[in-house]
């Protein structure tokens, strides 16, 4: 097995972390993935070690969250997210690059291929649009403004998780839970992201416009990959975006909300790897 190092960067006056799998494969192309919302580099670990075969992997802490720095209120929107990867891209060097986001890493990917960069090869989106279906977003937003966020332990922690959300295979849920984490100083847990971003509203998303406008100057094969029983990227708005984007295709993952990668890691490795061929 390919042997995972852990990196630092500054960008942008920002020290960012990244995971870095190399390939089984010489001369492999790269595949950079960008977690959701509230996520983690760490959430990949398993898809990233089932592409290596194919794929030298990069996933990267987005400014705020896991062990990347916080930027602070007022300096989470997408935009400036999109500007990181930029950054991140030079930085690499990379080139025929794979670029693959989840949820608000799908907003800065849709973002980042509608300006049409000469580096990127191909795309996916994970479960998310331009218009998000109101039902989501308000779960979303209630949770983050309401739920508890420090624990006894990390099994207090991974039970309030999995009572949330009941879909994820235990071993997997534990996993991304567990990497979630960050000690306070009484000796409890807490979430690892800024806590700025406990307002989902600090998280600034372009207007719908501005995401169809994007989605209709991709200029590389896209996939799109939607849970089947999502509540945030509707059937509807998916439809469109197969329609606007010019080179697209959807994959529907049964037995998954939202959070595809989580909560159906086979269907989501089987949906991927049939459009990553690296």
């Amino acid at each position: 097995m390919p042997l995972v190092t852990d990196e630092l960067i500054e960008l942008r006056g920002l020290r960012l972390h990244y995971r870095d799998w190399p390939s089984k494969r010489a001369g492999a192309p790269t595949l950079v993935l960008l977690h959701g919302y509230t996520g983690h580099a760490r959430s990949w670990d398993a898809f990233a070690e089932g592409m290596t075969d194919r794929y030298r992997v990069l996933a990267l802490d987005q400014r705020g969250h896991g062990e990347s720095a916080w930027a602070g209120a007022g300096n989470y929107a997408v935009v400036e997210m999109t500007e990181d990867l930029v950054a991140f891209a030079a930085a690499q060097r990379l080139s025929g690059f794979t670029l693959l986001g989840l949820s608000m890493g799908g907003m800065v990917a849709i973002d980042y291929a509608g300006r049409r960069p000469e580096a990127l090869a191909s795309l996916v989106i994970v479960d998310i649009g331009p218009e998000l279906a109101s039902v989501g977003a308000g779960r979303i937003r209630e949770r983050q403004e309401t739920e508890n966020d420090v624990f006894a332990n990390r099994e207090a922690a991974f039970a309030a998780a999995h009572a949330t959300n009941p879909l994820p295979p235990e071993a997997h849920h534990r996993h991304r839970s567990d990497h979630s984490l960050m000690m306070i100083e009484d000796g409890r847990f807490t979430y690892r992201y800024d806590r700025a971003l406990r307002s989902i509203r600090e998280l600034k998303v372009r207007e719908a416009a501005d995401g169809w406008r994007s989605c209709a100057t991709i200029a590389v094969p896209t996939l799109l990959i939607r849970g089947a029983l999502s509540d945030v990227l509707s059937v509807d708005v998916a439809q469109r975006m197969i329609e606007t984007i010019p080179d697209a295709r959807l994959v529907t993952v049964e037995n998954s909300g939202h959070s595809v990668p989580l909560d159906a890691p086979d269907g989501f490795l089987e949906a991927a790897r049939g459009f990553l061929k690296g």
